[in-house]
């Protein structure tokens, strides 16, 4: 299923310079469209650099972590996987400066409720988020049609749960030098938490971020897999597929025991970043209103000018006025 998915199609990448170079792009676009905002004699200074973006969406993507964890009710794993990948999706192609991390963030956990199918209302939702509740609700109903379009309408996820599921249930049943398996689990959710704090998830399929978060939580319980993987599992693939997963592994490990501290220094990028984001996308500004009042006014010009089709006429040209017999089935 993965292979043929959109997710593998369109959002995976070769490695971390891809994801980089893109990012690079998307902060160049921004700030060249928006150059003549900035003051001239510090041009360069009032926009945020690809660093200090990459460091705003790092401090979400911890927040994010920490809603779905406090939310109520309790939040299933894979919604949460699911948001994550929604967050960093958006902000492949989008500034930060242009669209700000708070207000995307609990869109994305919103859409990735009903995706998954976690139902919870709006009410319910916005319960879980701290202010005004009212605000978060337009703001979230204002971003969600915004958020699909900007993922191509790619909403379906492949995350590692299920893929773990599988692998557990495969070492019970055919390494018996493994034990306590399910003792396993904790550090298997603590690396997967870890995992998407970094781009692990743009780079490698579900199934090796999976075989990764075994392998690290068997260690951790001194246990080895190695003849699991090498000889249940790839052995009749050969050396290339076997070297090729051990790396993949290996990699995704090293992304996660280099997972950054958050920068000290976020409070100036987060006031740096009122003073250089796109304020028609600021729901507290004046140009946000106006552009809300221009789509009105554009709506109510359209309704005026609409003029309803003529009603189709239901009785027949024979004379037949009775609505109920021209939309019925014919009698035998």
């Amino acid at each position: 299923m993965f292979p043929k998915s959109t997710q593998s199609q369109f959002w995976m990448f070769e490695n971390e310079a891809a994801l980089t170079v893109v990012k690079a792009k998307t902060n160049q676009a921004y700030t060249d469209s928006h150059v003549k905002e900035a003051p001239p004699e510090a041009a360069q200074e009032h926009f945020l650099s690809e660093q200090d973006e990459s460091d705003v969406v790092f401090y979400f993507s911890v927040k994010m972590g920490e809603f779905c964890e406090k939310f109520k009710p309790p939040m299933p794993r894979y919604v949460k996987g699911t948001a994550f990948h929604y967050f960093k999706r958006f902000y492949l192609y989008n500034s930060v400066m242009n669209y700000h991390p708070k207000e995307i963030l609990v869109t994305a956990v919103y859409l990735a409720c009903k995706v998954e199918e976690f139902n919870v209302s709006m009410q319910q939702f916005v319960a879980n988020v701290q202010g005004n509740q009212e605000r978060a609700t337009k703001i979230i109903l204002n971003n969600e049609l915004l958020l699909m379009q900007e993922l191509q309408f790619h909403l379906t996820v492949h995350n590692p749960f299920r893929a773990v599921e599988g692998f557990l249930i495969d070492i019970k049943t055919r390494c018996d030098s493994v034990h306590s398996v399910d003792s396993f689990r904790p550090e298997i959710e603590s690396f997967l938490d870890s995992v998407f704090l970094t781009e692990a998830c743009m780079i490698y399929a579900p199934s090796q971020i999976a075989l990764a978060a075994i392998i690290h939580a068997a260690s951790r319980q001194k246990q080895n897999l190695d003849s699991y993987v090498t000889e249940s599992l790839f052995g009749e693939q050969g050396e290339e597929a076997i070297l090729h997963i051990i790396t993949c592994v290996r990699n995704v490990r090293v992304m996660v025991k280099n997972i950054p501290e958050p920068t000290p220094n976020i409070k100036l990028l987060c006031t740096r970043l009122e003073q250089c984001r796109n304020q028609d996308n600021n729901p507290d500004s004046l140009a946000y209103k106006r552009k809300l009042e221009e789509l009105v006014d554009e709506e109510d010009i359209l309704q005026q000018d609409y003029i309803p089709p003529k009603q189709a006429r239901l009785d027949s040209d024979s004379g037949d006025s009775s609505g109920v017999r021209a939309l019925s089935p014919r009698d035998g």
